[in-house]
């Protein structure tokens, strides 16, 4: 049974908003930015509406996984698991070759309904964060771990606290390249234009890196 439940998130978490969403746009996402499916590199790639949109979906794909799991009557381990199994689906989507996003959304969304005021607490800390630094990624990450950081100071269920960490944690390895780009410079700001020496040819024969110099998201 509980491996039904996990199986039924993931597939849930895993539907591709970015990836359609985009694609009436007559867009591969997954070919331009950062080529990941999340709402930041729609908004970049597409502009507000789409952006939004996409927002939206993965953060109710996310609660409504566990919401659905709540009313089965599930609790406890296994509806972090259920929490886990969804944002696993967004970042490693069945329908994208295991490929997606970045899991900022989605883990808000089945935080909401796992611990709707310690989720909550997440979100001034990454508007302030993005405000004082202009950078998504850094604020992710730093809503992200304050969420974990509140959940074991509200002295959440163990279970809870847990599976904050471990969403956090998983926050920061998809971040992992924005990481070296912020320790670098490198990283594009929120609302940045490309600097235009990266809009020209590279030269012939040159290697290009485009990790290094693709938005977040």
């Amino acid at each position: 049974m509980a491996i039904i439940v996990l199986v039924l998130a993931y597939l849930f978490g895993s539907v591709p908003a970015g990836a359609w969403v985009s694609r009436l746009y007559k867009v591969d996402i997954q070919k331009v930015g950062s080529g990941n499916t999340g709402a930041t590199n729609v908004f970049r790639t597409l502009g507000a509406v789409p952006g939004v949109s996409v927002l939206v979906f993965d953060v109710l794909k996310g609660g409504i996984a566990v919401l659905i799991a709540r009313l089965f009557n599930i609790d406890g381990w296994l509806l972090g698991g259920v929490a886990v199994a969804a944002v696993l689906g967004h970042n490693y989507s069945a329908f994208l070759g295991f490929k997606g996003g970045k899991g900022v959304a989605t883990s808000f969304g089945t935080m909401l309904f796992v611990s709707p005021m310690v989720a909550l607490f997440g979100i001034p800390i990454f508007l302030v964060t993005v405000w004082l630094t202009r950078y998504v990624s850094a604020g992710s990450m730093v809503g992200a771990a304050s969420v974990a950081l509140m959940g074991i100071w509200a002295s959440a269920p163990l279970w809870q606290i847990v599976t904050m960490t471990f969403l956090a944690g998983l926050i920061f390895w998809t971040h992992r390249d924005n990481i070296g780009r912020l320790g670098a410079g490198t990283e594009r700001r929120f609302g940045e234009k490309k600097a235009p020496a990266q809009t020209q040819a590279a030269p012939e024969g040159a290697a290009t890196e485009p990790s290094a110099t693709t938005n977040p998201g």
